[in-house]
């Protein structure tokens, strides 16, 4: 009786962790930040409050994530943002987006870094790739099209991950029963020779 209770909690535990894993990602999305919050197990976290703070911790602004856990950002400074999310039962989640990453969606020269001082004031911008000049209205319609077309990409993506994880997690299962199974037939066999 002792070992079918030990087999079901450890069959069970996994489950109960499994939901908890925090997912969270934040990338350039034209002239704004785009973030995503979920769990693991492919649940969003709709409507919960993204603080957006800089390097040093002072609160650079707000927004709610919409019902898919997805949010926009309009940037104001070309600085290090951090976003941080209260998710409840002690899970925070929290991305963050470089100076440099920052200054690249604003149009803004980036901060100075090792990287632009060793490249010198006459490199091209981005590395050598040509920018074409684009107006507010195509690039926000561009970054729309993106973003409509990425998102289910990213949440497939997550659920593969996942997938193959809860695979491993029954594997190791597996084995573990196996185990158990493997000492119950020596005990029995030691029994019988006795």
């Amino acid at each position: 009786m002792r070992a079918l209770i030990l087999a079901l909690v450890l069959v069970a535990a996994p489950f109960a962790a499994l939901a908890h894993n925090v997912i969270s990602s934040v990338f350039p999305a034209g002239r704004e930040i785009e973030g995503e919050i979920g769990f693991s197990n492919g649940e969003m976290a709709g409507n919960r409050l993204v603080e957006v703070f800089d390097a040093e911790g002072s609160k650079l602004g707000e927004v709610i994530t919409d019902g898919d856990g997805f949010f926009l950002y309009t940037p104001t400074e070309a600085v290090t943002h951090v976003f941080r999310a209260d998710l409840g039962a002690g899970h925070i989640a929290e991305m963050e987006m470089a100076a440099e990453d920052v200054a690249a969606i604003m149009g803004v020269a980036a901060p100075e870094t090792e990287a632009v001082a060793q490249a010198g004031p006459d490199a091209p911008a981005g590395g050598g790739i040509m920018v074409t000049s684009l107006t507010d209205e195509e690039r926000a319609a561009i970054a729309e099209a993106v973003r409509t077309e990425m998102r289910p990409l990213r949440q497939e993506i997550t659920a593969y991950k996942n997938h193959n994880d809860f695979q491993t997690i029954l594997g190791g299962i597996g084995y573990i029963i196996g185990l158990f199974g493997l000492g119950f037939y020596l005990a029995a066999r030691r029994k019988l020779a006795a």
